[in-house]
């Protein structure tokens, strides 16, 4: 009786749990059917709103700058060399790399005594001449007075003639008388050509002697002067630099001493292209006087300096492009010749234009315009010149609009966004507005939250504010949203 009790009680357990079996799996087999055939859930869809930053298009009075880049130079440079050779026996204090010299100061002198001793014989030389033209113009005095004489005896012999004649018609003289004065006469003319040929060579030997005396004064003005190359003065004020001789070295002549450089008077070359040289040319197609900005800028030091286009190269140079204009700096203090620089020149002013973000406009020259509705729109715009990151534009559409000032392959026209101003001032948040919810509601909404697909730590964000006492109507609102109710 044992036995059979027990094994009605193992048979009665087998059946109860094959029963409870086969309850589940029909139970597990309904909840899949009803899932399956149940209608899927939808949620409300919402267009996708971008958040952009916007730039007002105000148009305004503009001047642009066209940025180039330079060397300076000096306006003043003299090339200091040797006029003569020998020994340098003097040198001034300043003359070395860097000397400070100022106009007339004594630089160089060169051993003087072999154009002094020139100089001396030219002198001696001169004093020769001048006695010799006194003596050729004293013996043109003497041969004058000598045919004065002779023109007078010849007078007096034609006289003679004329009376011997008049004696002889009268039958009172002779002929051989008559043949004497002739033979007289003809002697007298004889001298007096002699000494009008004597004249003539007096003459001559002082146009010899006259010049004569201004070779020897040419000769001792050019002494003079290489006697004064032998010392080298400053022709103005400035800097030494590439001296390269010392006391006691010998140099020859047109050997090269040094540089003198006038460092306050500089200007600056600098090469533009064709198209920005043409906006700085007026109607009449001269070149303007536009002003220029000069800077240097080394380890975070910026040394500027101010000044005007001057003129411009007048052929634009083998191998080169555009053209080689020069400016004239004032007050160039830091600024040194053969410094590169950067220059900025200022271009006639444009009027009735906007300066907008270079990522504003897209490579079609158009940019994205914010209607009402805060949709955009392609405007197509004028682009005059690039300003670093920044352009101009003219697009009299977009006067007083608001454009996209950061274009991204996202937007485009038609879509929605948010604009968000960089300049606008920052908005105090309103306070949040708190809510209540009872058990049935608060059940209801953890129980969405997690059966969601939110990542797990949003999902515990909400759901650690769901079990606060108040919740934020903005989170209640959005749930019940997607939940369809």
């Amino acid at each position: 009786m044992q036995f059979l009790r027990r094994s009605l009680v193992g048979i009665f357990l087998l059946a109860l749990t094959l029963s409870l079996f086969a309850w589940a799996g029909f139970t597990v087999s309904s909840a899949v059917q009803e899932r399956m055939n149940a209608e899927p859930r939808s949620f409300p869809q919402r267009e996708r709103v971008l958040s952009v930053n916007v730039v007002a298009v105000t148009p305004e009075r503009i001047e642009p700058q066209l940025t180039a880049f330079g060397e300076l130079n000096s306006t003043n440079t003299f090339a200091l060399r040797a006029l003569t050779s020998g020994t340098v026996l003097e040198l001034s204090p300043n003359f070395v790399d860097g000397g400070r010299v100022q106009t007339g100061e004594l630089l160089v002198k060169i051993d003087p005594r072999d154009a002094q001793s020139s100089r001396d014989r030219i002198d001696a030389d001169l004093r020769d001449a001048e006695a010799e033209l006194r003596d050729a113009d004293r013996a043109l005095i003497l041969e004058r007075d000598e045919l004065t004489a002779a023109a007078e005896q010849a007078t007096l012999r034609q006289q003679a003639l004329t009376r011997q004649r008049d004696l002889a018609a009268r039958g009172v003289g002779t002929a051989a008388a008559v043949e004497n004065a002739e033979l007289a006469l003809s002697g007298a003319n004889q001298a007096v050509l002699s000494r009008r040929q004597a004249e003539a060579q007096a003459q001559a030997r002082l146009d010899q002697a006259a010049t004569r005396l201004d070779r020897a004064r040419l000769n001792l003005a050019d002494a003079d002067r290489a006697l004064n190359d032998t010392e080298i003065t400053a022709p103005f004020s400035g800097t030494l630099s590439d001296v390269t001789i010392s006391q006691g070295l010998r140099v020859t002549a047109n050997e090269r001493l040094g540089e003198l450089i006038d460092k306050d008077n500089l200007e600056v070359a600098f090469r533009l292209s064709t198209a920005q040289y043409a906006r700085l040319t007026g109607d009449d197609g001269n070149l303007m006087s536009a002003p220029v900005v000069v800077e240097l800028e080394a380890q975070g030091l910026s040394l500027t300096a101010q000044g005007q286009i001057t003129r411009e190269s007048a052929s634009v140079g083998e191998g080169q492009t555009g053209r080689l204009l020069f400016a004239r700096l004032e007050n160039a203090s830091g600024l040194r010749a053969g410094d590169f620089v950067t220059i900025r020149v200022t271009e006639p002013a444009l009027r009735g234009v906007a300066l907008v973000p270079a990522t504003a406009i897209g490579a079609n020259d158009s940019a994205l315009m914010l209607d009402a509705e805060n949709r955009l729109s392609e405007v197509p715009v004028d682009v005059l010149r690039r300003q670093g990151n920044d352009v101009i534009i003219r697009a009299p559409a977009l006067y007083g609009q608001s454009i996209v000032a950061e274009r991204s392959p996202l937007l485009g026209a038609g879509i929605a966004v948010q604009p968000i101003d960089p300049n606008a001032q920052a908005v105090v948040p309103e306070p949040v507005e708190m809510v209540t919810l009872d058990a049935d509601r608060r059940a209801r909404l953890i129980t969405f939250v997690e059966e969601s697909q939110m990542p797990p730590p949003v999902k515990t964000r909400i759901l650690d504010q769901l079990a606060q006492d108040e919740v934020p109507s903005d989170v209640v609102t959005r749930l019940e949203d997607r939940m369809g109710t």
